[in-house]
């Protein structure tokens, strides 16, 4: 009588041995492997969808970061070389100094001396001023051209700031109103909302520097052009302050609204005299 556990061990082996039933296979090749897939019109089209939003955000983290980047490299080195030139003029031939009032003035002091001021427009697209703002960063500085066109001045490699030609001028009574991109071309204003109240903005054209002080922020709907009127809000109103007031899109990346910087003048200097906040940023301008 053979041993039951024999057996069974193989007819185990030979039940692993045996093909299983119902194994389907290949009609064409006997084996067992499942027929390839044709690509299907929608598998295509997928495909097509996921490749095209790749080069999509592709494009967009070049515009908006290395392009913007590499612009703002650009805009700020077209500012250093207006400054130095504007330098180099007063150097050449020197200005007289400040009378008494035309200095800044600190907080809570009587209302600064009257500036001198522009007497001829500028032409449209011209670079009349370059702007400081060290909250921005301690070597910021952008030109400011005439107009707020976009090609030719707010997206431009040697400008980022323009300037609302029917407004009034730096040191003007009135508004000065001026403004630029928050993200992409440079990234003018990108951090506009990091403004404290009393931060100074330096403007400086071929005549001087002019001072102004952050005072408050608004947020508005884009059509609310009164902003920059004379006296921001009151267009009927006669202006009794200079102001500088900086517009640009918000929240960043969107242009759903604009976000309103206010500043007030606070002083006017010879453009030797340069204001002790910004000297070392100007020193880089190699002036």
């Amino acid at each position: 009588m053979s041993d039951p556990g024999e057996f069974g061990a193989a007819e185990a082996d030979r039940e692993l041995r045996r093909p299983r039933a119902g194994r389907r296979r290949d009609r064409s090749t006997g084996t067992g492997k499942r027929p390839s897939r044709r690509p299907t019109f929608l598998g295509i089209l997928g495909e097509m969808f996921i490749t095209a939003g790749v080069l999509v955000l592709l494009f967009l983290g070049w515009q908006v970061w290395w392009n913007s980047l590499v612009l703002a490299g650009q805009q700020t080195n077209a500012a250093s070389s207006q400054s130095k030139e504007w330098l180099d003029q007063a150097t050449a031939s020197p200005s007289p100094s400040p009378s008494a009032g035309s200095t800044p003035s600190p907080r809570g002091s009587a209302a600064p001396a009257a500036p001198p001021t522009m007497t001829v427009q500028p032409a449209d697209y011209q670079s009349f001023a370059v702007i400081y703002v060290p909250r921005l960063g301690a070597d910021w500085k952008r030109t400011i051209r005439q107009t707020v066109d976009t090609e030719k001045v707010l997206n431009s490699y040697d400008a980022g700031v323009g300037h609302y030609s029917h407004t009034q001028l730096p040191g003007q009574m009135g508004n000065f109103a001026v403004a630029g991109h928050d993200s992409g071309w440079g990234n003018t204003f990108i951090d506009l909302s990091k403004l404290r109240i009393g931060d100074r903005i330096y403007v400086q054209t071929k005549d001087g520097w002019y001072t102004y002080a952050f005072r408050n922020f608004e947020y508005v709907q884009p059509a609310a052009v009164s902003v920059i009127d004379a006296v921001p809000r009151q267009p009927d109103a006669k202006p009794t302050e200079r102001l500088m007031t900086i517009t640009t899109c918000n929240p960043p990346f969107h242009a759903g609204e604009r976000l309103i910087a206010y500043t007030v003048f606070q002083g006017y200097q010879p453009t030797a005299d340069v204001p002790n906040e910004i000297a070392a940023a100007v020193a880089s301008n190699g002036g």
